[in-house]
């Protein structure tokens, strides 16, 4: 099968209701999208997900939902005012402006120019105003990271939970970068969410950790309906690693445009918890372990063996949303011939993750009993809690599997004239990815839906 292209995904995002270009009936704003009713709810699939694996089915995760507008000593004790910069360059030629390091053969990728300005460094960081008055030091910037927030949580996480070392603290929410030259549809944007864990180990314990936390995120993203093989785990190389990093993994997987990250693994050491307790009370923690029982001043854990505070090291996982919503779009798009020589086009997403789980279909929608017994049997299927119960009344059985095909529903079923005439009452069901159909009993459907989204 030919690999699925970035057209093919984008066509069908806006056809179906996945993707909108943002502020599109005023021409767009680049660099920023809207989820549509179904990209909504594959985006929340994906995330609830992440949640489950990482909080609900661990016992040494803490959750954390922190605001998003930024203190700016926060961003400036973290190095983000000095160094979360890119190279910027412009064109004279026509105006644009590039990522400097994005220019190939000296030549402007708008117009071909080679008439560009030196490269000078750009700060990403959204700036906003906090109070009715403008100018000054009353600003904060939208956070470019949601791991600050839990660094500088670190305390309050502690005392509330009284956790011990390993254990970690896990966030899913917005963060705003100003990128040069956003692209590639939602792979790279200004406005994006982020799964990030900030996992705090013993020092030495660290690069176990970090090899570890690899092969977890590696296997999660297997159980999300990736390929392995279109996975490619790169070690960075010491040359490349970000101002914070000891070692990084990036999980690339093979998007529509190229192998790119999917995913980074970083071991940050003790730099953000050191600098801010360095910072925020003037304190000069130079070792990783020492002699002050004190620690109402420090991000740190007092290691019950040796006697000594310690600032904790950081294995930290760090994923975008949008990167892992276009990777399993990308994995699941699937076209097929089909015996009439016509081809359709499925989403073999995981039954997990599919926006509609189950599709309710009356063959006849101008017919009372058969309407009735559809929302009889969309209100019972809600109850299962398996997940979003449609309600499909377009009219045309036909189309309809189309539809729920391209949409990737798992499931149909369908109300006939025999529900509603024969005893005991049944329904067709309708499987997605093989289109075989079985008859069921309507007093069955519950438990025997419940089975099917149980199976992997």
């Amino acid at each position: 099968m030919p690999a699925t292209s970035m057209d093919q995904l984008v066509s069908l995002c806006k056809r179906r209701g996945f993707i909108f270009q943002s502020a599109d009936i005023y021409g767009g704003l680049q660099g920023v999208y809207d989820f549509g009713p179904l990209g909504v709810e594959l985006k929340n699939n994906l995330k609830a997900a992440w949640w489950r694996a990482m909080v609900y089915e661990r016992d040494d995760i803490e959750g954390l939902d922190a605001a998003i507008l930024t203190h700016r000593k926060v961003l400036q004790y973290s190095g983000h005012e000095a160094t979360f910069t890119d190279p910027l360059t412009d064109c004279k030629k026509c105006k644009n402006r590039f990522r400097a390091d994005h220019i190939k053969d000296g030549k402007c990728p708008e117009c071909g120019s080679t008439d560009l300005t030196e490269p000078r460094q750009f700060n990403l960081m959204f700036k906003t105003t906090v109070g009715p008055v403008e100018g000054g030091d009353n600003f904060a910037y939208l956070r470019p990271e949601t791991a600050q927030a839990i660094f500088t949580q670190f305390k309050n996480v502690i005392d509330a939970t009284a956790r011990k070392a390993p254990f970690g603290i896990a966030q899913i929410g917005k963060s705003f970068r100003n990128e040069i030259t956003p692209r590639n549809f939602i792979f790279r944007v200004r406005e994006f969410e982020q799964m990030e864990l900030e996992f705090f180990v013993k020092p030495g314990t660290d690069m176990e950790w970090l090899e570890s936390w690899k092969e977890n995120r590696l296997n999660w993203w297997v159980e999300q309906g990736l390929n392995r093989d279109k996975i490619n785990v790169h070690k960075i190389a010491p040359a490349d690693l970000a101002h914070y990093s000891k070692a990084t993994y990036d999980l690339e997987y093979e998007f529509p445009h190229g192998l790119e990250e999917l995913e980074g693994i970083a071991d940050r050491t003790d730099y953000d918890l050191g600098n801010h307790t360095r910072y925020q009370k003037d304190l000069n923690i130079s070792a990783h372990v020492h002699d002050n029982k004190d620690s109402s001043a420090k991000l740190a854990l007092f290691d019950d063996e040796t006697k000594k505070w310690y600032v904790p090291f950081v294995v930290e996982p760090s994923a975008g949303v949008e990167r892992g919503v276009l990777a399993v779009l990308t994995e699941a798009y699937t076209e097929e011939p089909l015996p009439n020589g016509e081809t359709r086009t499925v989403l073999k997403l995981k039954k997990h993750l599919a926006p509609v789980k189950v599709a309710v279909i009356p063959l006849k929608r101008n017919n009372p009993e058969i309407m009735k017994m559809a929302h009889e049997i969309k209100a019972t299927l809600l109850k299962t809690g398996i997940g979003r119960v449609m309600l499909e009344d377009s009219g045309n059985i036909g189309k309809a599997y189309r539809r729920h095909d391209e949409i990737g529903t798992p499931v149909c079923v369908t109300i006939d004239f025999d529900s509603i005439e024969k005893q005991p009452a049944s329904v067709t069901i309708r499987n997605r990815d093989t289109m075989a159909q079985e008859r069921v009993n309507v007093a069955d459907l519950p438990a025997y839906l419940k089975s099917f989204f149980l199976e992997k």
